[in-house]
Order: structure tokens, then C-alpha cells, then sequence
């Protein structure tokens, strides 16, 4: 078994490889065997990678199975103690990898991590996707520790400690592979968007720790399968945000965050028509809710058993506030003003 695989799931994704793949190779080389799982590219990845990247291990996928399949099919045939999954979009930075071997060997209750992701284009600033650590609030939105809703702070130290988070980023996110099959991996039906949330999330059912650590960093382009605004990310984003909700929230808690959400999802498509103009996400939520109606029932085994899972009843990182009143009604746009 080895110790520490990266794998950076690619599909399509050439031009990604070729301006970051270089980084990591150089400073992983020596901690880690770094393979790329590819979900059938069309374009000239796998060449590009045969031709002048020969240490890179290979994983061939038979078709485009999404982020989250992709990555189950991919690390059913990769044997090592930790998976490092890494976007191709990432740059990472000298001595990123050993706090974060360093820590997961220290503390065996922790499941998984995060480096601190800032932005590519503003080194300076966090990046949307992660920041320095994900939560949820009492509704299910998530942000970060750096990140709420579109508002991204400025990277000053101010969450450079190691904190323990809800969630960490798919896109560079360690986990023990004990932790991530004994969860059953991603929901492979979610496709992409929300499925690292979920996972994490029956995670701390389970009582598993997940952290942030800062000391770790890493550079993200971000938005470049599905960018911001696309009618398609913002469908994935609802089906799958309602899917987790129904899949992982407590007994007690269940019916009313339903219904505020049944609320704030068709409050939140008739704001994006009116205010932005933008049919096309008016329709993404229409079409979400609808999906999450038709499938709900085929998730009802799968809500059982993660509630026969639980070990934690109240999780900290999950907040008993509404992160939409706190935002734009109290004005609280930075995670340090938040309730603590």
C-alpha cells in the first residue's frame, strides 16, 4: 500500500495539465505517486500525459462518470493509506503536502483535510471553493471560513489556525481511504456539485473529524468545468444541496428545514428572474426542485442507514443561524462577524 496518491480526476482538461501539472509533480514527487483518473477524454490529455509526463500513473475510465462516480471508479483501483484528490486547475506550493501528512498521522480521529485555497488570479484572497474551511448553516448553504455567498475576504492570517470544519473542497481534499469506502465514497447519482459537502457530512455523523490547515496552501482557478452562472451548475447545486439536506439532517430537524427551503428555493428563482434577468437559472431551480420531488424516494434506504450512523447529535460546524438573515438582513459579510 502506499502512503499518500494523488489523483487529479481530467476530462478535457489539457490545457489545465499542461500550466499546472508541472507544480505538482515538483513538489509531491518525493511524498507522494500522483496518478490522473480520466473520465474519457476527447481531447489530446491522455497523449499529453503519455508523451511528456511518463511518471504520472494512468486510470482510464470507459466514459465521463462526473466528479463524483468519476473519483469512486478511479480510487476502487488505487491502493494507499491516503487519497490527496486534486483538481487540475490546481497550483500547489512548496512543502504543501507534509502538514498535511503530518497532522492526519497525528490525529486518528481526524477523516479528512484541507489546505487553505486561495485564488490563482488574486494570490492574495481566497478562492471561492473552499477558502480556509467549509460550514453550513441551519438551511443547508454553505460557506467558509474566507467565503460567504459572493463575498470573498482577503487572505490577512485571520484563519490560519487549524480549525475543525464541516466540509473541506473537493478541490484538494486528503482523506484516509479506510474513512472514505467505510462512508461508501460520493454519491456517485449527485454527478458533480454538493458531493464533497455530503460525504464530509456523513463523516461527522460518524464522529470523524475534519479539519483546515493553513500551514498547508494552494492556488485555485476555479469555475472551469461548470462556470458561475451556468443554468447546469446552478441545477446540480439545488438537486443535490436537497438531497444531502434530506439524507443528513437529523429526525428532528428534517420537516422544518424542508419547508423553509421549499420557501427560499422559489423565493430565490423568482429574485434571480426579476432582479437579474436570467431565465435560465429561474428554470435550473424550477427544474431541481422538480428532480429532488422525483427521486427523493430512491435516497430513503440511504437516510437510514446514515441516521443508524450517528454518533454526534449536534455538530458544531452545522450553525443554528440562517446564514441568508445574517448576510444580507444583518449585514454580516465576513465569516469573523458571524454568531461564534
Amino acid at each position: 500500500m502506499e502512503k499518500v496518491a494523488i489523483v487529479i480526476l481530467n476530462w478535457n482538461g489539457q490545457q489545465m495539465l499542461e500550466k499546472y501539472l508541472p507544480s505538482v509533480l515538483q513538489y509531491s514527487r518525493d511524498e507522494a505517486t500522483v496518478y490522473v483518473a480520466d473520465n474519457a477524454s476527447t481531447d489530446d490529455s491522455i497523449e499529453l500525459l503519455r508523451t511528456h509526463y511518463p511518471q504520472v500513473e494512468l486510470v482510464l475510465l470507459d466514459k465521463n462518470w462526473g466528479f463524483a462516480e468519476g473519483y469512486n471508479k478511479a480510487l476502487s483501483q488505487i491502493d494507499a493509506e491516503y487519497y490527496l484528490l486534486l483538481n487540475s486547475d490546481i497550483e500547489v506550493t512548496h512543502h504543501w503536502l507534509t502538514p498535511l501528512i503530518e497532522y492526519m498521522d497525528a490525529h486518528q480521529d481526524t477523516a479528512a483535510c484541507q489546505p487553505k485555497l486561495l485564488s490563482i488570479f488574486d494570490k492574495d484572497r481566497f478562492e471561492y471553493a473552499g477558502a480556509s474551511g467549509g460550514f453550513l448553516d441551519k438551511y443547508g448553504y454553505p460557506f467558509c471560513r474566507g467565503r460567504i455567498f459572493e463575498t470573498v475576504e482577503a487572505d490577512n492570517g485571520q484563519y490560519d489556525d487549524v480549525a475543525d470544519i464541516l466540509w473541506a473542497t473537493g478541490a484538494a481534499l486528503m482523506i484516509r481511504s479506510k474513512d472514505f469506502w467505510e462512508v461508501k465514497g460520493f454519491d456517485g447519482r449527485f454527478f458533480a456539485h454538493n458531493e464533497e459537502i455530503d460525504m464530509c457530512w456523513r463523516l461527522r455523523i460518524k464522529g470523524r473529524r475534519i479539519v483546515c490547515i493553513p500551514d498547508s496552501y494552494v492556488y485555485h482557478v476555479g469555475g472551469g468545468t461548470l462556470p458561475k452562472g451556468n443554468p447546469m451548475k446552478t441545477y446540480l447545486n439545488f438537486r443535490n444541496n436537497l438531497t444531502m439536506l434530506y439524507k443528513c439532517l437529523p429526525d428532528e430537524q428534517l420537516n422544518h428545514v424542508m419547508r423553509w427551503r421549499w420557501f427560499l428555493d422559489y423565493l430565490a428563482a423568482w429574485q434571480t428572474l426579476l432582479m437579474n434577468r436570467n431565465f435560465g437559472d429561474f428554470k435550473a431551480i424550477y427544474r431541481a426542485r422538480k428532480a429532488f420531488k422525483a427521486w427523493k424516494k430512491d435516497f430513503k434506504a440511504d437516510r437510514r442507514e446514515i441516521q443508524k450512523w450517528r454518533r454526534v447529535e449536534k455538530i458544531p460546524e452545522q450553525k443554528d443561524f440562517s446564514l441568508l438573515w445574517q448576510y444580507y438582513a444583518k449585514g454580516r459579510k465576513l465569516f469573523s462577524a458571524l454568531p461564534q
